[in-house]
Formats: structure tokens, C-alpha cells, sequence
């Protein structure tokens, strides 16, 4: 049997095979379509309960299949799992296009949404039929059957580019290593990373040093190797993913992705995809993304050309560099740094033990939201590195299912994130509860040390696992405005709120401790993590404000078609924020994974939109104190458990009292003074 096909609560991972995958999709399909029809073979009048209703809840079992599958890809691939991937994902955008092109289903969806006002519905009822409405609406389903079916070629098309565009990069991260065998070169490097790396070569059978694209060997080479050469060398392979002329060139993909996503727009009736996607944003309008992202450009581009020229005359009294280059930012900066606030981060990475941060942000989560994490072994993994675990609330109800998984490996894709594999509802009276996950690059425990973070990581964990509480607190009705369910510029609100608790002694105290003397974190290196906080924030606020741009540049343009030369147009996009020289040979856009593979086109702006709300609302946590219950049950009660059922801007108000200003984010970044 199948086991992805029985009924399951957690992911059965142990007993699924690749060849289990193809025919449960398959299979998930044909029942998602059985559970459509019924609906539309439904005698009765459409009404809120027998349409919208029924629908929300269709498709359970696929989703419950796919989100494993593409889980997987993601976190534990191989070749076959991608063969699948490029296989089953235009099965499944057709599927969507069955759904969303069905003129008799969306008859039906229609017909309650005409007679809404007379329906005496509560605003989560009247938020799912507008967004299920309008997931008809902009999706095709006012089409005539010519446009209908181009429609169908176009997302089969751009389902099938943006897996390729992926796997590309995944391949180009794999295939490049810098293999070192003369000590000299590792000058500067700190002992934990040469023993990573020496690992890394151990593992491949190898002497001496590997050196890879994966992050955690990648960063600190860039951060700390004397050795300039090799610091370019690095840079260079780093940036040339996508960009080379052998079987992973993205260039042509990423042309196609733009054009077919300005054809579909089009074919809808928008101008460009920008305008189509922010529709359904908060910002509304690309005019508005723009108009926000040069407001912030002016204010921070000053102090980031301020920032750039010290960096340049340090780098120069320093070594005689005369042009700063792009492998040269991070070694200095980091050189900078330690010499204006006496801060190492090397320094800092005893104190921040993996185990003692997973256990701190727990404390925080408990203090802030009464929530209680168990590491528990009776649930399947799909990966020995993985840890699960089961959270209740102070009151023992259980609230959720928690997968961390922390270490890079082959099968995995760089960075992090965080995923569901079951969405929270209320179905029949019963609270269905979520089952989450957050997926990290850390670096890995060595044979002498444990896995101590950077301090970066440790923020980046914090992140995450703000996305989780996201998901894990979510008590809505429907599955679809569940949890992370809610507009893409206020879905990075819950993570990077949470990332303002690592820089305050209150929170520190409860998990900084050194790994082998257990001492806490000693205050003057709190306060120095404090200072350094806003220390090249202009320039990395213009490095931010660029990808956004650069963003909307691909996908709010009117004639993408006119594009010849991917190179050409990112260097005119980023000339506005450009500091360093260019590199010839390198390209963003090719190996941009946000806006090509991930759902972030036309969205990157989102994240420092949701800077603007994060600092907004922490500034009520440190008017009241960071711990105070009330403002967490009001953040608890406004924004976590509510998902998407009503108007982010209402959501944020209530809890808030009013609409967020950027004067706290420019305050905290040290560009207001």
C-alpha cells in the first residue's frame, strides 16, 4: 500500500519510497477533482456552506502529499526527487488551472459572493469568500476559452523554469569546491572554521582544506581569510552561479520567467506581473513600492556612501588598497568592527551554542506566549539530523508539531526557512492543530566542538522561528487563512520582530552562556552587539533597497520583451545603489532564488516593509518592557493566531493602536537622529 495514500497524522517519511510519490499525486488529484465535482453537481442553491465552505476544504489529502514532496526537495533532495519535481509540477498547475478555469464551479463561487451583503457573515467568513472569489477572478476564470487555454500553456510553462532555475543553482553550489593543501592560505581564518573545513575535506577523502559555496564556509572565508586572491576567487565562483556557459546557465530561464509572467498578467488584464501581484499586498500599487523603497533610498544612501569612503581609507591605511572590491567588503568591515567596538565575533560564537539558543528562544516563546516545547522521539523524521518535538501551553493543551533542522548537506539548498506540512482549521468542531518546520544552514558540530553560532546565525534562528510561532499559534476557522496565510508583506512582521529579542540583556541572559565554563554573555559584549547593531546599516540598507528594486525593475517594466541582455539590465537597475565596481563576470539575477524560484517576485520590497512594522512594534514591547504579557497576548491574540482572515492593516492596528511610521525603524538603524 501506498503510504502516502493512508490516513496519517504526522509524515510517515521512513516508509515513503521516490516511487511512491508520482502515483499519490496522481491519486491525490483525481480525489481533490471527485471533491470539486461534488460540489458542482450539487442540487441544492449555492450557499455559503455548501460552496465556499466545501471548497476551502477540498484538496486535503494532495496537500497533506505535496507539501511532504516539496518539502523534501527542498530540504533532502537527490536527482531522482528533482526528475519527480519536473514531472508532477505541471500536473499540479494544471490541476490549479482545472480549478480556478471550471466555469461551473465558479458559477457557484459567484453566485454567493453577489448575494454577500445579504449573508450576515463574521469578517473571517467574509474574508474567505472575497480571496476565493478572487483567486477565480485573478486567475483566469472571467477568461474567454482562447485566453483561457494560453493561460494554462503559460503556468505549465513557468511551474516547469522556476524548479529548473533552482536546480541549476543547487548544482553550481555543489560542483565548485576550493581545495587548499598550503596552510599559509587559511592566514586569518579562525581555528573552528579550518576545522570545518578540514572535515570537509576529510569527508571527501581528501588532505588538507575545502572551502565550499554552502554558507557556513563560504561567509566566514569572506570574513576573515588574509589572503586576497583567494578571497576573489571564492567571490567570483559565488557570483557566477547561473551565469556561466556550461548546462547551468540561467540567463535564458530567467529571461523566459520575466516574459511569461508580464504574458499572464496581460492575459488577465493587468498592466505588468508587479501590478498584478501587489493587488493583493499591502503596498497596493508598484508606484507605491517604488515611492516607499526611494524614500528610504534617500535616507540611507548618504550615510552609506559615508559608510563606503571610511571603509575604503581603512582598507587603504590599512594594506594599501586602492579600490575597494566586493571581496574585500566583508574582511574589512569585520576588521572595522572589531576595532571601533572591540567586537569579535569569534569571540561571541562560545556563548551561542546551538542546543542553549534552540533552548532560549523556547524561554522567550514560554515568558511571551505560555508555550512549552518537548523534544519527543515518537514521530517520524526524514533526516537522523532532524529533531521534533511536541508544544503545548502552559495549560497542557497540545497546540502543535515542531521539526527543526539545523545542518547543511548535499541534498539541501542554501539558507533558511520555514514550512508547514499540515495547516491549522477547525473541521467538525475539532481544532486541527499544525505541524511546522524550519530548515537552517548552520555550521555543523566538528569532532572537538559543538555547533557554536555566529551571531548572525543566532538572529537568522530567531527569524525562523518567528515564521513558526506564526504557524504553530494559528487559531482560524479555515485552513487557507491559516497561520503564514496572510499578505507577503506582512508575513515577515512575527519573524523579524522576533529577531529585536537578541539584542536585549534581558533576553540574552537567559541562554548566552559559555559552552564550557557556563558563564553568561558579559554585558559590555552585550552592549557592544547593542552598538554595532546599526554599524554599516546604511549600506546594508541600500544593499536591500537594491534587490527590491532590482525586483520591480523585472517584473513592473512594460516591455520585458525588449530585454536582450540580462547582465546589461540588472547594471542600469542597480546603478542608483551601486558602491562597489562591478564584476564582470558575475550576475545576481541569475542565482536571485528569492524572485525566481521562491514566491517573492515582484515581493522582495516586503522585507523592509516589514522592517518599518517590526520596528514599530517592538518600540510598544520597550515602552512596556520586553517580556510584558499584555502587549505578547496582544501581538498573540491581533497578529499571530488571527493568519489572514482580516486586512493586515486592521490586524496591525488593533494590536498596535496605529498605523506604524518608519521614524522607529530609521531610528533603530542610526539614520535619524
Amino acid at each position: 500500500m501506498n503510504p502516502l495514500l493512508q490516513d496519517f497524522n504526522t509524515a510517515p517519511f521512513s516508509k515513503i519510497s521516490n516511487a511512491d510519490y508520482k502515483p499519490a499525486i496522481k491519486k491525490g488529484i483525481e480525489i481533490a477533482k471527485a471533491e470539486i465535482d461534488a460540489i458542482i453537481n450539487n442540487a441544492d442553491t449555492p450557499t455559503f456552506k455548501n460552496t465556499t465552505v466545501a471548497l476551502d476544504f477540498t484538496g486535503e489529502k494532495l496537500n497533506r502529499i505535496t507539501s511532504i514532496f516539496f518539502n523534501l526537495n527542498s530540504a533532502e533532495t537527490n536527482e531522482e526527487i528533482q526528475k519527480i519535481a519536473q514531472e508532477v509540477s505541471p500536473w499540479l498547475s494544471e490541476f490549479g488551472n482545472d480549478i480556478t478555469l471550471n466555469e461551473d464551479l465558479f458559477k457557484r463561487v459567484k453566485h454567493v459572493f453577489d448575494a454577500k451583503e445579504s449573508l450576515d457573515l463574521t469578517p473571517e467568513q467574509q474574508m474567505l469568500l472575497e480571496k476565493q472569489y478572487k483567486s477565480f477572478a485573478r486567475n483566469g476564470a472571467n477568461l474567454n476559452e482562447t485566453d483561457k487555454a494560453e493561460l494554462r500553456k503559460v503556468d505549465a510553462e513557468l511551474s516547469k523554469l522556476s524548479l529548473k532555475f533552482g536546480e541549476n543553482i543547487l548544482a553550481e553550489t555543489n560542483a565548485f569546491e576550493m581545495h587548499l593543501t598550503d596552510e599559509k592560505d587559511l592566514s586569518g581564518l579562525p581555528e573552528s572554521v579550518k576545522e570545518a573545513a578540514k572535515e570537509v575535506a576529510k569527508s571527501k577523502e581528501k588532505d588538507g582544506w575545502i572551502f565550499t559555496l554552502n554558507y557556513p564556509s563560504y561567509i566566514p572565508f569572506m570574513t576573515y581569510a588574509d589572503n586576497r586572491e583567494l578571497r576573489k576567487k571564492l567571490a567570483i565562483a559565488a557570483g557566477k552561479k547561473g551565469f556561466q556557459q556550461n548546462e547551468f546557465n540561467n540567463e535564458q530561464i530567467v529571461l523566459d520567467i520575466v516574459n511569461l509572467r508580464h504574458k499572464r498578467a496581460n492575459i488577465l488584464g493587468y498592466k505588468t506581473h508587479a501590478h498584478f501581484v501587489l493587488e493583493e499586498r499591502m503596498a497596493e500599487t508598484p508606484e507605491n513600492v517604488i515611492s516607499f523603497s526611494n524614500d528610504l533610498l534617500a535616507k540611507a544612501k548618504p550615510a552609506a556612501q559615508r559608510e563606503f569612503t571610511n571603509l575604503e581609507n581603512y582598507a587603504k591605511k590599512l594594506d594599501g588598497i586602492d579600490k575597494l572590491q566586493k571581496w574585500d567588503g566583508s574582511y574589512y568591515s569585520e576588521k572595522l568592527k572589531k576595532e571601533l567596538f572591540s567586537l569579535d565575533q569569534e569571540l561571541l560564537k562560545p556563548y551561542f551554542k546551538l542546543e542553549n539558543v534552540i533552548n532560549g528562544v523556547f524561554e522567550i516563546a514560554n515568558k511571551l506566549f505560555d508555550l512549552q516545547f518537548e523534544e519527543i522521539d515518537s514521530i517520524d523524521k526524514y533526516h537522523e539530523d532532524v529533531k521534533t518535538y511536541s508544544v503545548t501551553d502552559t495549560k497542557g493543551n497540545f497546540v502543535s508539531h515542531f521539526y527543526a533542522d539545523f545542518h547543511p548537506r548535499k541534498g539541501k539548498r542554501n539558507g533558511a526557512w520555514m514550512t508547514s506540512y499540515k495547516s491549522q482549521q477547525i473541521k467538525n468542531g475539532i481544532n486541527e492543530r499544525p505541524q511546522v518546520s524550519i530548515v537552517c544552514n548552520f555550521t555543523k558540530p566538528t569532532e572537538t566542538k559543538p555547533s557554536l553560532l555566529t551571531f548572525n546565525e543566532v538572529t537568522t534562528l530567531f527569524h525562523e522561528f518567528g515564521h513558526a510561532l506564526h504557524g504553530m499559534l494559528a487559531n482560524t476557522t479555515y485552513n487557507s487563512l491559516s497561520g503564514t496565510s496572510v499578505s507577503w508583506d506582512f508575513v515577515e512582521l512575527p519573524s523579524q520582530v522576533l529577531e529585536n529579542w537578541c539584542f536585549e540583556k534581558e533576553a540574552l541572559e537567559l541562554f548566552a552562556k559559555h559552552y564550557e565554563t557556563g558563564e553568561t554573555i558579559p554585558m559590555e559584549y552585550v552592549q557592544k552587539i547593542k552598538e554595532s547593531a546599526s554599524f554599516h546599516e546604511g549600506m546594508q540598507t541600500l544593499r536591500q533597497l537594491s534587490f527590491g528594486l532590482l525586483d520591480m525593475q523585472w517584473h513592473g517594466g512594460e516591455s520585458p520583451q525588449t530585454i536582450n541582455s540580462v547582465k546589461e539590465f540588472e547594471t542600469k537597475a542597480f546603478a542608483e545603489t551601486k558602491l562597489y565596481p562591478d564584476v564582470a563576470e558575475n550576475c545576481m539575477s541569475t542565482a536571485f532564488s528569492h524572485i525566481f524560484q521562491g514566491g517573492y517576485s515582484a515581493g522582495y520590497y516586503s522585507y523592509k516593509w516589514a522592517e518599518v512594522l517590526d520596528a514599530d512594534a517592538f518600540e510598544y514591547f520597550l515602552e512596556e518592557g520586553i517580556f510584558n504579557k499584555e502587549v505578547a497576548t496582544k501581538f498573540k491574540d491581533n497578529v499571530l493566531s488571527k493568519g489572514g482572515t482580516e486586512k493586515p492593516m486592521k490586524l496591525y492596528k488593533r494590536f498596535r493602536g496605529k498605523e506604524p511610521k518608519p521614524d522607529a525603524l530609521l531610528k533603530r538603524a542610526g539614520l535619524l537622529k
